[in-house]
């Protein structure tokens, strides 16, 4: 890893910033990982401008993997990346000992940290949390960002994230309540040196203004294609302390924004899963060049009807 245990937050603050993207994983048509395509996919990743990849959760469909097939993918990861992004995972399991075990796995691979969900069976007090996340920390030197989410059961309290925030290889948590007001509220009360990452795009300027650092755990930036480089300029002014011209830029990607939330983000609101919302967005990768593939059962795929509706809107919208 990049950072020493003791210096896990500092190391965050510092270099966890801008656009950190969770992918979807490409697929054969017999469903199994397309090797190649995952390889062209980060290739152009990297040509993008992306600062940070957060592998192995809800979008790249490992929910829905098998044990040996979840520690291949990593490894596929760690090969075609080659240390050129910042690597991530995500860890699902209720087990801690589970999920020890992969955050050492990877940790051999070059990753740097790990998005860690609270157990979604089990352990509902706060309490009890705290305790399955102070055993997991305990026996980890990886850098952990909490997941606060309704699709974990339970969404973490503001009270137990400050207790959370206290522990040493604790950098942040991804604020994934659909909430501005809930993620202005825990920034003001979480210690300095702990990142609340906001994971909805739409709000990352206002974000900037407000003491944000990093676009976290979404995939919007690479959804843009052509308008792309409309994310990169607004980014680039607020730096810069050019407000008015940032939020000019920002308000080109209003119309792609709109079609984006309403092919995936509120169906993620309604049902607090992201299983079916996923096939609309393996069709919006294949319709701006890069490689998707199918939906893995028994999730439903994307008919070629939805697939040829989301193509043309991308070309009418200009992002394909």
């Amino acid at each position: 890893m990049d950072y020493d245990r003791k210096d896990a937050k500092a190391w965050a603050t510092e270099n966890v910033r801008g656009f950190y993207q969770c992918p979807i994983t490409p697929m054969t048509s017999d469903y199994k990982f397309d090797v190649d395509g995952i390889r062209y996919n980060i290739d152009k990743y990297v040509e993008m401008g992306v600062n940070g990849f957060v592998g192995g959760g809800f979008i790249a469909e490992c929910w829905n993997v098998t044990l040996s097939d979840w520690y291949r993918y990593h490894e596929i990861l760690a090969e075609a990346n080659d240390g050129r992004l910042d690597l991530w995972t995500i860890i699902l399991d209720p087990s801690v000992y589970q999920a020890i075990e992969k955050m050492k796995f990877v940790e051999e691979l070059g990753f740097n940290g790990a998005e860690v969900i609270n157990p979604v069976v089990q352990l509902k007090r706060d309490d009890e949390i705290f305790d399955w996340y102070k055993y997991l920390t305990d026996r980890t030197d990886m850098a952990v960002c909490l997941y606060r989410t309704p699709v974990s059961g339970t969404v973490l309290s503001w009270d137990l994230l400050r207790r959370l925030a206290d522990l040493e290889t604790v950098i942040g948590v991804k604020q994934g309540v659909m909430s501005r007001a809930e993620t202005l509220k825990i920034r003001q009360l979480m210690p300095d040196g702990f990142n609340t990452m906001e994971p909805f795009e739409y709000f990352f300027l206002d974000d900037l203004r407000n003491g944000g650092t990093v676009c976290w755990g979404e995939l919007s930036y690479m959804l843009y294609g052509k308008k792309r480089h409309l994310a990169k300029d607004y980014v680039r002014l607020a730096h810069e302390g050019k407000w008015e011209e940032a939020r000019a830029a920002s308000e080109g990607l209003n119309e792609v924004r709109e079609f984006y939330h309403d092919n995936f983000l509120w169906d993620i609101a309604r049902t607090a899963t992201y299983a079916s919302a996923l096939a609309n967005v393996k069709a919006w990768y294949e319709a701006i060049g890069l490689k998707a593939g199918p939906i893995l059962p028994p999730v439903a795929d994307v008919t070629q009807e939805k697939k040829e509706q989301i193509s043309e809107q991308l070309k009418a919208l200009g992002v394909a």
